[in-house]
């Protein structure tokens, strides 16, 4: 491990008991140690999503973990230093990391351990002050679309596509060539699926007998796909657009599970991460701008207000900014 300007103890966003919000506050801890196949953060900035609220509240503990507990499960930023068997990234790298396992503390830090396997190079064209809101979603809507497994030129309808893992969805699916039904969430939603290029941009909170009716205008076999990233009855009302045969994937965790419905399938899935999978992230990615949709940004300091946010509407992601 190379040392550097490392110092031994930094800021964190931390809690010591399991609750609401309110128990997340700004903490000095040590900087943690680094094994052979680990590399340290510097974070520059941290997603702030649901699974780190499930965190908070005891329902969803990483392995490992103790307290005091330093949430969040993507971030990105520079390699401070690396362990002996490291070879992907070096030191100084920029890069992007999903923290699957974090027993020495998530990325609401100035620093944080994680396994060099869970870590890529940030790729040209993600803003570098954006790219910790990412990699959680990002590889989860990569997962979904890889379950529907739909050839270029079908029709997919991404549901909740306004919404953080949506709205990348929405750029994955056209960078393999699919056709974007997008149903985002109000007028700010459908504008931000419309920028990204989604071929048709519908309302979920509109007149869902127009919305059926206009997806059977582009679509009159039905689409090939619907991804959902949220559940309820809205959701149940367009998977009737689905053909005979098609498939709804969802990401486990989507309350209430879509129902199962006769001639089609379907199937829950969970964001996969890895070398392979992040290598293949990278490569969409860099097939042009890619944009990760930050609806509000917080310093490290105020991690409990962002997780209020959490509770709240709002398109795309939040975000910590650290560095």
């Amino acid at each position: 491990m190379a040392a550097g300007d490392v110092p031994e103890r930094m800021q964190a966003a931390a809690f010591d008991e399991f609750g609401g919000p309110e128990v997340i506050t700004l903490r000095t801890l040590p900087v943690p140690q680094i094994a052979d196949d680990e590399i340290l953060l510097k974070v520059w900035s941290a997603g702030v999503g649901v699974w780190d609220a499930f965190a908070r509240e005891g329902t969803l503990v990483p392995e490992g973990a103790a307290f005091p507990m330093v949430p969040g499960t993507e971030a990105a930023g520079t390699v401070a230093a690396v362990g002996r068997r490291v070879t992907n990234v070096a030191e100084g790298d920029l890069v992007y990391v999903y923290g699957y396992t974090r027993p020495k503390g998530g990325f609401y830090a100035e620093y944080a351990a994680t396994k060099a396997q869970y870590v890529a190079k940030l790729p040209s064209g993600v803003p570098a002050e954006h790219a910790g809101a990412m990699p959680t979603d990002a590889l989860t809507a990569l997962s979904g679309l890889d379950v529907l497994g739909l050839p270029a030129g079908a029709w997919v309808l991404i549901f909740g596509a306004s919404g953080g893992q949506g709205h990348l969805a929405v750029q994955l699916a056209k960078r393999q060539g699919l056709n974007v039904i997008a149903v985002a969430s109000g007028a700010e939603g459908v504008a931000l699926v419309t920028r990204l290029g989604a071929d048709l941009s519908l309302d979920g909170h509109g007149d869902l007998t127009e919305v059926l009716a206009r997806i059977r205008d582009v679509a009159p076999d039905g689409v090939d796909g619907v991804l959902a990233m949220a559940g309820g009855a809205t959701l149940d009302r367009l998977a009737g657009a689905l053909r005979d045969g098609g498939l709804l994937a969802y990401p486990n965790g989507v309350q209430p599970a879509p129902r199962e419905r006769p001639g089609v399938t379907v199937q829950a899935y969970n964001g996969e991460t890895g070398p392979e999978r992040l290598q293949r992230l990278n490569e969409f990615i860099e097939a042009g701008p890619f944009q990760v949709h930050v609806a509000e940004a917080f310093p490290l300091g105020r991690a409990a207000e962002a997780h209020r946010r959490l509770q709240t509407s709002f398109p795309g992601r939040l975000l910590l900014t650290v560095r």
